[in-house]
């Protein structure tokens, strides 16, 4: 299983550094393409990886595994550094490789957004939201779980949520599901949990005070981009600003497929297409 792995993990590696214009990985090809866009390039790439899972039939071998990649990189005079997760099934038959694919990142199931009720409580106190404690968090949670709250197999807006309560920003609602923005021992709202209704609570602007704005350069540190990958008005992913490029573009953590520093577009998604659509909100302090 190791010289299995190890296989698997040069194959990976040897996509990222040999550039020559012939990748078959429509990800990866969106991702370099993406660097070339930005006049940056990788520099180093270093990875590791274990296995989830081993499946044998007959001569072939099946392995689900995880992969650490972390990619040091170089944008005209900025050095920065990136890190992501990969979940991966390689296959080979007789000991040679015959595929190795990446598992398709999840977008969060659909909740009765119809049933959510946005009002915000007059008694509400109000609050200073710290972006350097919301990007610390994010920083350092971006590729674990927080045991003080629930683990979710969906968990981008968890996430999410947990980085912006350690802003500063207080909880409201419980113990009503559709109502407010909050989290349990065993019970949470929507909006806590599910994409699309954070989306509809940054968007109302009240309980978590936000400017929607037009372009990501008007994001700073500690705000919040949300995507439709699909463009169909349903929104599934969930990030928080935690870096700027050369360009004054956002570097973003999440999880779900756990990131760090990642450039903001998400071309690099396999939950990626061509209708994907944005918001992007500044979250201000709430009176």
């Amino acid at each position: 299983m190791k010289q299995q792995l190890e296989t698997l993990l040069k194959e990976r590696v040897d996509q990222f550094v040999s550039d020559d214009g012939h990748i078959s990985d429509e990800k990866l090809a969106r991702k370099l393409q993406s660097l070339r866009q930005r006049e940056a390039e990788i520099v180093q790439v270093k990875a590791a990886a274990h296995v989830i899972s081993e499946q044998k039939h007959n001569q072939e071998t099946s392995l689900d595994y995880m992969v650490h990649f972390h990619f040091f990189l170089r944008q005209n005079e900025l050095f920065y550094d990136e890190e992501g997760i990969e979940y991966r099934t390689g296959r080979f038959v007789n000991g040679t490789l015959v595929e190795d694919i990446e598992k398709r990142q999840k977008t969060e199931t659909l909740t009765p957004e119809c049933e959510l009720d946005l009002t915000v409580p007059g008694e509400r106190a109000s609050y200073t939201y710290n972006h350097l404690k919301a990007v610390q968090y994010a920083e350092r949670w971006w590729n674990e779980f927080n045991p003080a709250y629930k683990k979710f197999q969906d968990d981008c807006t968890n996430f999410i949520s947990q980085c912006l309560h350690a802003g500063g920003i207080p909880m409201w609602g419980a113990p009503n599901k559709s109502k407010g923005w909050w989290i349990g021992k065993n019970s949470w709202s929507y909006s806590w949990t599910t994409a699309n209704s954070l989306m509809l609570i940054l968007t109302k602007g009240q309980g978590i005070r936000t400017k929607q704005v037009r372009s990501p350069q008007e994001l700073q540190l500690g705000d919040i981009i949300c995507y439709d990958f699909q463009g169909d008005g349903r929104f599934d992913h969930n990030t928080i600003v935690t870096g700027k490029d050369q360009n004054g573009m956002p570097l973003v953590n999440a999880h779900t497929t756990n990131s760090r520093r990642r450039y903001w577009a998400y071309e690099d998604s396999t939950a990626y297409t061509p209708n994907i659509r944005y918001k992007y909100y500044t979250i201000l302090d709430g009176n």
